[in-house]
């Protein structure tokens, strides 16, 4: 029981904490200091549901039709160049003190936060490759009560990893929140976009 639970553990954090599109979205309102707790709770959610279907079925069901798995693929490096694209905008553009007055009343608004947050999660195919397929398929190969534990580590992975990432960029936020800290911010999370959707491009 031990033992798969800290596979999952160790597992689940390789795959969540690379920054990707989620924790690019919990660490922009964690400076922010904009219900960063709540855009944490909503990924992490969003991964324990996406874990459970992966581990308890749903990898054998995607991975049984090859042209989903490559249609999930294809939807993973389009939002990814897109997120990229996003993110090296902003960089060029340069504007953070401008954006940061001009939606500071509605970075406010609780609402706004739980819709970005599920489609950033939910629209992103990436996601589904990460939790549904390679956590599901490593799961799927234990059984009874061990299965069960490696899904709770890698859920627990997930737990982790959201509430520190917001609660350190909370904490941050003060050097974090300078415009060209944020600029460096955006270029690297292009990059790493750009870096992932290629890794995916090339195992299709």
């Amino acid at each position: 029981m031990f033992s798969p639970l800290l596979q999952g553990l160790f597992l689940g954090a390789s795959m969540i904490i690379p920054l990707g599109a989620q924790n690019s979205h919990v660490l922009n309102h964690g400076i922010k200091r904009n219900h960063h707790f709540l855009a944490a709770t909503i990924c992490m959610l969003c991964d324990v549901i996406l874990i459970a279907l992966g581990v308890f079925g749903g990898a054998k069901l995607i991975a049984s039709s090859p042209n989903l798995v490559t249609l999930i693929s294809w939807g993973g490096i389009l939002f990814l160049c897109g997120y990229a694209s996003l993110s090296f905008s902003q960089a060029w553009l340069n504007n953070y003190e401008k954006c940061q007055k001009t939606a500071s009343a509605a970075n406010k608004k609780p609402w706004l936060v739980i819709i970005s947050t599920l489609a950033v999660t939910l629209l992103n195919p990436h996601v589904y490759l990460d939790t549904v397929m390679i956590l599901g398929s490593v799961g799927g190969q234990f059984q009874g009560n061990e299965k069960i534990a490696f899904a709770l580590g890698t859920m627990l992975a997930s737990m982790l990893w959201f509430y520190s990432l917001a609660g350190a960029a909370a904490k941050m936020s003060p050097w974090l929140n300078q415009a060209k800290i944020k600029r460096v911010i955006d270029i690297v999370v292009g990059l790493i976009m750009c870096a992932i959707a290629w890794s995916l491009f090339n195992n299709l």
